[in-house]
């Protein structure tokens, strides 16, 4: 059963040097209390965290959307002409809200199979008592996979669609400005190509990517990704349009002409970087297997740990003074404990 709570935790977090990080500078070490409010308990791998007014959205893999509103849990079933295909990595994953308090419609990215293939689409939603009905196919057929799905949309401060794509576990796909694999897309909201996209007749933004899975934009407009490397050397990069990112040519802090390396990168460490968010200049990144928020300086000085202790955390959300974060504990890679997974609030910027 999903269940509101008002339970506080109490954290305290040691950040120190990450071994074995070329590139990326770490924090000195300090300790710091962060208090931790449980906001809902018992859901299902949760995924993306949206709201409107006073009201969460949040999916979940399994092809679910919770709703949090005015202390009343529900969970709304999602009616689409494709099932929802919840296998390792892939499932219900990213949604974006669009004028929802005057439409009721959103965008959702999610796996989906036919005729045994393993694929992703992106589709536009409308809430209609209680129930997600697909009105419109955006985009189909994306490469998908067991894992490597990415999953991620955003509406930019241009207005345009972002997305991110996996390789799906192909690497050489990254690689093919012809495929939608290892990408970052931007589309229309109407599904169209615009016409300044740097590939002509084209969605593909950037390329060279792995498995990215955060997108997040500065006050001056600059898109930032965060992204899951091979063998650690996880990354945060700045993403400029028809740059490559090098995936599966370079990682870290090697170099090839005509590919881009990182701003950060973990070196022989895992962050497993998912959902990222900007806030006072600082870039606040979710952490799967390094099980904590990282904030990172715009500027690529410095990262630190800036909480930990809840678990695997898949995305974030902030609002004025408060950030929100929905953690990944029962995904088979967590360890789950009672009442696991949970979205939570921390104060931000503290």
């Amino acid at each position: 059963m999903l269940k509101l709570s008002r339970a506080v935790v109490i954290v305290m977090l040691v950040t120190g040097c990450a071994g074995g990080n070329e590139g990326s500078q770490e924090a000195p070490t300090e300790e710091m209390n962060k208090e931790i409010d449980v906001v809902v308990e018992n859901l299902n791998v949760p995924w993306e965290i949206t709201k409107s007014d006073n009201t969460f959205y949040l999916t979940e893999r399994s092809g679910t959307i919770v709703e949090v509103a005015n202390g009343k849990v529900t969970r709304q079933p999602v009616d689409l002409s494709f099932s929802v295909h919840d296998e390792g990595e892939g499932g219900l994953l990213g949604m974006q809200l669009q004028d929802f308090s005057s439409s009721s419609t959103a965008f959702i990215y999610h796996t989906y199979q036919e005729q045994g293939v393993t694929l992703n689409r992106i589709v536009k939603v409308k809430l209609e008592n209680g129930v997600w009905k697909e009105t419109e196919e955006l985009l189909s057929n994306i490469p998908g996979a067991q894992f490597h799905n990415g999953g991620r949309i955003k509406l930019g401060p241009d207005g345009k669609l972002y997305i991110t794509t996996g390789d799906a576990g192909q690497p050489e796909l990254a690689q093919d400005v012809t495929s939608l694999a290892g990408k970052i897309l931007r589309m229309n909201v109407d599904g169209t190509v615009p016409e300044d996209n740097p590939f002509e007749h084209s969605f593909v933004y950037s390329f060279g990517h792995r498995n990215p899975q955060g997108l997040a934009w500065d006050k001056n407009g600059q898109l930032y990704n965060s992204e899951h490397g091979q063998s650690a050397h996880d990354e945060i990069n700045e993403i400029e349009a028809g740059k490559n990112y090098g995936w599966p040519e370079i990682e870290g802090d090697e170099e090839k002409e005509g590919m881009e390396t990182p701003l950060y990168h973990s070196g022989n460490d895992t962050w497993a970087p998912s959902g990222m968010l900007v806030y006072d200049d600082l870039l606040y990144v979710a952490g799967l297997r390094g099980e904590e928020i990282r904030t990172f300086k715009l500027d690529g000085s410095e990262t630190k740990k800036y909480v930990d202790s809840i678990g695997r955390i898949r995305s974030l959300y902030q609002e004025e003074s408060m950030l929100y974060a929905i953690t990944n504990n029962r995904d088979g890679r967590g360890n789950p404990v009672k009442e696991d997974d949970r979205m939570v609030k921390i104060g931000v910027g503290e």
